[in-house]
């Protein structure tokens, strides 16, 4: 059996999606408000969604709605 490992990004998916269930966050909130949230990490998580062509304008929704993370 091969155990696979799941893309950061997915991680980090979840973990918006938690935020916007707890309503830290709202799902038509900018990505840049996520900066707020992960303050020395932000530089990292803003090039991994600028990477996959998000927006730092974009919504929260848009990143949400994404079903897999390949980077082919």
């Amino acid at each position: 059996m091969t155990k696979t490992l799941a893309h950061p990004m997915e991680k980090f998916q979840r973990k918006m999606a938690s935020l916007v269930e707890s309503k830290a966050i709202k799902p038509n909130d900018s990505l840049w408000k996520l900066a707020l949230l992960y303050g020395d990490e932000w530089s990292f998580w803003k090039k991994e969604l600028e990477d996959f062509g998000f927006g730092m304008q974009d919504p929260i929704s848009e990143v949400l709605k994404v079903e897999a993370w390949d980077e082919d």
